[in-house]
């Protein structure tokens, strides 16, 4: 996705709002063949996961509503110099994680494909053996 391009408002995309955000993130993620969700850190923190690593982590806390994903890191860097609201990785690594607030530019498109994004990313470091059956992301 070219980073540029995904806040475009004349292609009918309009920024979501937090609770927006984070709703439509688990239900992106939950849409996806393999994935299961749970609280294992801690309370405010619903960890989304395929096998047993994770993809997706949702903020809970009402002062900090955010998602964290796994990015490639270029682009991941190319996200946080474009959108104010894109920063490093709560929680994990910092050079392959982004987390991502309520934003101008924080679009449905963008936060579909990112979390599908940081799902196959997940999925390709995975053996093939412990893959999801049906890799349709």
């Amino acid at each position: 996705m070219n980073v540029r391009d995904s806040g475009d408002q004349r292609a009918g995309t309009r920024s979501l709002s937090q609770r927006r955000l984070q709703t439509l993130a688990r239900e992106v993620a939950a849409s996806l063949p393999g994935v299961s969700r749970g609280r294992p850190f801690v309370q405010k923190l619903d960890v989304y996961k395929v096998g047993d690593r994770v993809f997706m982590i949702v903020t809970d806390d009402p002062d900090e509503r955010i998602i964290t994903l796994k990015a490639d890191p270029d682009h991941a860097s190319a996200l946080r110099d474009h959108f104010q609201t894109v920063t490093f990785g709560r929680y994990l690594d910092k050079g392959h994680w982004i987390s991502i607030g309520a934003g101008r530019g924080i679009t449905s498109q963008l936060i579909t494909e990112l979390v599908k994004t940081s799902y196959r990313l997940v999925i390709e470091t995975m053996p093939v053996r412990d893959r999801p059956k049906k890799d349709t992301a």
